[in-house]
């Protein structure tokens, strides 16, 4: 048994990898990988910056863009059609409602008026890049630089103000003037920027007794505006009135005027009308005017009463009738 002849075992299978299949396949994925980093894609709100060895080349906007590979050539995407907000006072949260108020970010927004009151005014401003090359370029910390010049403008136009003005009548004209001032200082910095608006949120003064006492002011001031607006509205109802009272009598006064002008006219004219005629004959006249007096008072219409006349006109008696007969 000990001598019996073991079959031989068989023999590993090798297999010969050629060297130039490797290095095909190496040169195949370094192709792959050249041309896969050769292009890159632009969204449409966004202009591309290239950089070739670290330097300004090129701007690129929207689309499918090549540029060298193995990193000779670099591209920055820079969203310059999207307006971007930067708020001040506070911070929004992932729902985009403002906290006001939050105390990591109130030292922004306090200030000092011209008056010397503290108040707390939160702002936001919106801006769109313009260039971005400026932008990338010409200052290193960009958004921090927005916020230093957002804020010292701020601060210079709520400190030439009393605190009512800039919690009432200044809001608007504080948001143009910001808005022009800013935007003057970004261009002198070459930012690359273009502001589209600043707008003031919420303007209060500190919180505690200062804050409940200018509450007090300003309630004050709605109910002084409310009595104005109430006397107001009650002058345009009564004073019209009055006015078309005053017109009307006025217009009957003088219809009254022009009545009693036309009839002492008349009057005039018809006294001088019969003095002319009883200047023509005097006769005549009197013996018509002695007849129409003595039919003013002997009314023949009259069948009530009969009026006796003594023939010297010095007297007269007006008798009734008695049992229809006549006297």
């Amino acid at each position: 048994m000990d001598n019996m002849q073991q079959p031989p075992r068989p023999a590993r299978r090798t297999t010969n990898i050629s060297p130039k299949l490797v290095l095909w396949v190496i040169v195949a994925i370094v192709l792959v990988l050249l041309v896969l980093s050769s292009f890159f894609v632009v969204d449409q709100t966004e202009q591309a910056v290239v950089l070739r060895f670290g330097k300004y080349n090129r701007t690129v906007g929207p689309g499918l863009q090549t540029k060298i590979p193995l990193g000779i050539e670099v591209s920055y995407n820079v969203p310059t059609q999207v307006v971007q907000t930067m708020t001040f006072g506070y911070r929004a949260n992932n729902n985009n409602s403002p906290l006001f108020g939050n105390s990591d970010y109130t030292t922004e927004s306090l200030m000092l008026t011209g008056d010397l009151n503290i108040i707390d005014v939160q702002w936001i401003i919106q801006y769109k890049i313009e260039n971005p090359v400026a932008w990338m370029f010409n200052v290193e910390s960009r958004e921090t630089t927005l916020r230093d010049i957002s804020q010292s403008v701020m601060n210079k136009l709520v400190g030439d103000l009393p605190i009512l003005s800039v919690m009432t009548s200044q809001r608007t004209k504080i948001e143009i003037e910001a808005q022009e001032n800013m935007q003057k200082i970004f261009n002198a910095y070459g930012l690359g920027v273009t502001i589209v608006t600043v707008k003031l949120q919420n303007i209060v003064p500190p919180v505690g007794e200062v804050q409940d006492a200018f509450e007090d002011v300003n309630k004050a001031i709605q109910d002084m505006n409310r009595l104005i607006n109430e006397g107001k509205q009650n002058y345009n109802k009564v004073i019209p009135a009055a006015r078309g009272e005053a017109a009307q009598t006025i217009q009957v006064a003088q219809g009254y005027a022009a009545e009693r002008v036309n009839q002492a006219q008349g009057d005039v004219e018809r006294f001088n009308s019969v003095r002319e005629a009883y200047e023509q004959s005097k006769d005549i006249t009197r013996t018509r005017l002695y007849i129409e007096t003595m039919e003013a008072i002997i009314n023949p219409t009259d069948t009530g009463s009969v009026t006796l006349i003594d023939k010297s006109l010095s007297n007269f008696l007006p008798v009734q009738m008695l049992e229809g007969g006549t006297k």
